[in-house]
């Protein structure tokens, strides 16, 4: 697996090649975007819905789009932010981590966790935080099996989703 931060082209676009495989990637994914609530229809997510998600992310101070190739291909995107929007929690966040649907369950979701610590490793970071919606229980085994613990409850601050925040120590 390579991982390299996401780079917009001229003019801060995605490049259309890319852009398409990402919107496949976010598609493939139909039962995490129907649990989100991310997009308006998890049938028909929309090259240009997934271009403003990004954006909108990347938008956000500190914010990281890191970008999974393997054989060639887009399998999956990990969006991290250095610093909470709140000042007195000091660990880095994982935003978003997804695989694409055609590649789960080989263990490239824990591959690119794994990377994503060892980044924030590097950087001194001691530990790192996610929320995962409260009705996802498939990421919340998933995020458990690789040591994160619960450690709170709450509102997400952009759609007030119930959510499940956890941490683990680096």
């Amino acid at each position: 697996m390579i991982v390299e931060p996401l780079e917009l082209g001229e003019e801060g676009a995605l490049p259309g090649p890319l852009l398409t495989e990402l919107t496949d990637l976010y598609a493939s994914n139909r039962e995490f975007q129907q649990l989100s609530g991310e997009f308006p229809d998890p049938d028909d997510i929309r090259p240009e819905q997934v271009a403003a998600s990004l954006a909108e992310e990347l938008a956000q101070p500190g914010a990281e789009v890191l970008l999974a190739r393997s054989a060639g291909r887009v399998i999956g995107v990990s969006v991290t932010l250095a610093h909470h929007p709140d000042p007195d929690d000091p660990d880095p966040w994982i935003g978003l981590l997804m695989v694409h649907g055609r590649d789960h369950r080989m263990g490239f979701g824990r591959e690119l966790t794994e990377i994503v610590e060892k980044r924030f490793r590097a950087v001194g970071r001691t530990g790192v935080k996610l929320a995962v919606l409260d009705n996802n229980r498939k990421a919340l085994t998933f995020w458990r099996s690789l040591g994160y613990e619960e450690v709170g409850r709450r509102k997400d601050r952009r759609l007030g989703r119930d959510c499940v925040v956890l941490r683990k120590r680096l």
